[in-house]
């Protein structure tokens, strides 16, 4: 079993008179985390898990005679996806004041729903974390240099998840489960999301155009929309952690792409999933795609991890000169290029980016290197 970087942080946050949420798609280990932190604990703990209408219904009466009977003399309470709960965040507003020894931990897979339901009621009350597929730098520290580049190439065809890791039989199999059972129940859970089919559509088509610019209008046209609806499932699908997007950078050039985006995946498995695509790597047209995908999805794990807070873009002009990936901290840039081939390693940064940004670091990218910029 490997090891997640949020164990300790989480343990060390406990017991400080705040709710600690805990976000992240379903399968990617959040409730293993939950049972992990239970048996370290020294606490009596109860495990509440909200796809059981009866824990539901009595979390949402938000009465607080019957919360101090279902928490009973229990100081550890984990509430398992508690986005099904309606007004979750008022509930745990009345533990938070009225039972300051007891420990809240709330996960949730939906983003859209949870964090909607807990802002305000939760204002100065909580601590919140995302969770990930496996990163890079928690492979290193179950298995070591050599685990991690042993893990390098199953990762860019198969992805991350725990499961995929974990029990590596039959990857393909368990991805299928994966994306027909788990990733897209939150989404088609949605009141407005009447079209299964039509979400289909969209993340093949996302998954053929990952690394390029995507155009809401082409998207609506090819899977028979409008780009409004477009915009809201692919909203969704963030929200829900399948998907994330890049805006193109636009500030002093004039021949810079103001309204660009590009859309990667959280996870290089499900992309290769939604279309069907498990070739190995030498047998693929599309590496350069799912080594940008790679590499951004990693870089945003390692930040995030690591408390980096920073805006992150790709940028291109008119003229066709671009940068893959760039991140914005403190007033300066550093820039990455993605490389697959390592021959490309002394591939140019555009001069006009160089002379009209500050930046502070670029950087190329390809697999000699990687580990460099994610441990």
């Amino acid at each position: 079993m490997f090891k997640r970087v949020l164990l300790q942080e989480i343990l060390d946050r406990s017991f400080k008179k705040k709710t600690i949420i805990l976000l992240g798609a379903r399968q990617v280990g959040k409730t293993t985390l939950l049972k992990t932190i239970i048996e370290q604990q020294d606490k009596k703990a109860i495990y509440l898990n909200c796809d059981e209408p009866q824990t539901v219904s009595s979390l949402e009466k938000r009465n607080l005679n019957e919360l101090q009977m279902l928490i009973g003399t229990n100081k550890l309470v984990v509430i398992d996806e508690a986005q099904k709960v309606d007004n979750i965040g008022l509930s745990l507003k009345l533990i938070v004041d009225n039972m300051p020894d007891v420990q809240v931990i709330a996960t949730g897979s939906s983003a859209f729903e949870l964090r909607n339901q807990l802002n305000e009621p939760l204002t100065g009350r909580k601590f919140e974390y995302q969770m990930f597929p496996l990163s890079t730098a928690e492979i290193y520290q179950t298995e070591g240099f050599l685990g991690v580049k042993k893990r390098l190439e199953p990762r860019l065809i198969y992805g991350s998840y725990p499961d995929i890791l974990n029990q590596g039989d039959d990857p393909k199999e368990l991805l299928r489960m994966l994306t027909d059972s788990y990733l897209y129940k939150d989404i088609l859970a949605t009141d407005n999301l009447r079209k299964p089919d039509m979400l289909d559509k969209l993340l093949r088509a996302l998954s053929f155009q990952v690394g390029s610019e995507v155009s809401y209008n082409e998207l609506a046209q090819t899977i028979g929309s409008d780009s409004k609806t477009v915009e809201r499932y692919i909203e969704l699908l963030e929200k829900c952690f399948v998907i994330l997007r890049l805006n193109g950078l636009s500030r002093n050039l004039r021949n810079e792409l103001k309204k660009a985006k590009k859309i990667y995946f959280y996870d290089n498995g499900v992309r290769n999933a939604v279309i069907q695509q498990f070739a190995t790597t030498n047998m693929r047209n599309d590496m350069g795609a799912l080594w940008e995908n790679f590499f951004i999805s990693e870089r945003i794990k390692y930040n995030h991890y690591r408390h980096h807070y920073c805006n992150i873009y790709f940028w291109r002009t008119k003229t066709q000169q671009e940068i893959d990936y760039i991140e914005e901290a403190d007033g300066v840039f550093h820039v990455f290029e993605i490389k697959w081939n390592p021959q490309k390693s002394n591939a140019k940064i555009p001069k006009s980016f160089l002379e009209s940004y500050p930046v502070a670091s670029t950087v190329i990218v390809t697999p000699e290197n990687y580990m460099d910029y994610l441990m």
